[in-house]
């Protein structure tokens, strides 16, 4: 249930939530910031898996 709400929600959205830019959050999950404004229009369950892996868990907030 919790996953399809998450799920549903653009990066950039979750990326406003949590207060972080996305230079911040390219930081803190070690990758270009043209990586993150790529894929910030995408929904959370349409970005490419190995960067979905590393940015879920920061947009998540743990």
């Amino acid at each position: 249930m919790f996953f399809n709400r998450f799920g549903n929600k653009t990066v950039k959205h979750l990326r406003k939530e949590q207060g972080l830019t996305a230079r911040e959050l390219a930081m803190m999950v070690k990758v270009g910031s043209n990586m993150i404004r790529k894929v910030d229009h995408f929904q959370i369950k349409n970005v490419p898996e190995p960067l979905k892996s590393k940015i879920e868990p920061v947009l998540r907030g743990k």
